[in-house]
């Protein structure tokens, strides 16, 4: 058992939550910022004092009672355009660092994305691949990572980068979403590979990143297996009796900009370091997640 630290998750919301609860109940003191006041009931019957400050604004960050043994970024740009993801991954993370850089922590772990990767041939994608993303946020990503590694080769300060895949869970998963409101569509042929993780397994990586991973060190994030999109649409229209989606082009649709990247991202660099996953493939995720659908059906009053 560690000795217990003092925790500071910025952004603490849909991974951020998860793991603030499982660190206070390990008995570590955690603090978990967030952008506004909503939800700090929820966070402080988790063991979380809450604390409100948006990472845009250097003031607020002065204001936090540090110093903390460990840090988490991860903050999300609320699905905004590339310039909301330059106001938070860009200055944000500047911001941060440098409220940091007085008392820096045993361990610092920025969330990115593996969006950075924009590989389209369906190979097997490491920490060591090519991060050129053709879109503009994915790009913003990669600038925020060099300017975190950047502190680690300058001046040591103990940065943990973490790439994580699409994260699915309770009320998230754009695509089973989607199937379920009859929006989804099979983009080409199908065969494009998905990748994802649960958020149980993203906040369970974040713990082992700063449990045990190597400061300086970039990590990738997602579950045992990469899906086809098409595999993944029969495996849930399988489990609901329901019709596999139409194709883009015969729904008159132009194929999503997502379409674009196939790739299989790689885990076997965090799981050598510790990481065990709750949910090694979508099926065991979204059974849960599809057992739910049901249970809420059943409740529906009879028209």
């Amino acid at each position: 058992m560690l000795a217990a630290m003092r925790v500071l998750i910025v952004g603490c919301g849909y991974v951020g939550f998860p793991l603030g609860a499982e660190l206070a109940r390990l008995g570590h003191e955690v603090f978990g910022l967030r952008r506004s006041a909503e939800g700090a009931a929820g966070l402080a019957a988790a063991g979380v004092t809450p604390l409100t400050g948006d990472i845009t604004n250097p003031a607020a960050l002065a204001r936090l009672p540090g110093p903390f043994d460990w840090v988490v970024d991860a903050v999300s740009s609320s699905r905004g355009d590339a310039e909301a993801y330059r106001r938070v991954f860009l200055d944000g993370t500047r911001h941060l660092l440098d409220a940091l850089a007085d008392a820096p922590p045993r361990k610092f772990v920025f969330t990115s994305s593996t969006s950075v990767y924009a590989q389209s041939d369906g190979s097997t994608v490491d920490e060591s691949a090519a991060t050129e993303p053709t879109s503009e946020t994915g790009r913003v990503l990669v600038q925020a990572e060099q300017m975190v590694m950047q502190a680690w080769r300058v001046r040591k300060f103990p940065a943990v980068v973490l790439r994580l895949a699409g994260i699915y869970g309770p009320g998230r998963g754009h695509l089973f979403k989607q199937f379920l409101s009859g929006e989804a569509r099979i983009e080409g042929d199908g065969a494009r590979f998905i990748n994802m993780v649960h958020v149980e397994d993203a906040a369970g990586a974040v713990m082992t990143a700063l449990e045990r991973a190597q400061p300086g060190g970039v990590y990738n994030v997602a579950d045992d297996a990469p899906v086809s999109e098409r595999a993944f649409f029969e495996w849930i229209a399988g489990e609901l009796g329901r019709a596999m989606p139409p194709a883009a082009a015969e729904a008159g649709r132009v194929p999503r900009k997502r379409a674009v990247t196939h790739k299989r991202v790689s885990n076997a660099k965090l799981k050598s370091a510790g990481w065990r996953l709750k949910f090694p493939t979508f099926r065991e995720g979204y059974a849960r997640e599809i057992g739910t659908h049901r249970d809420t059906e059943s409740r529906q009053p009879i028209r």
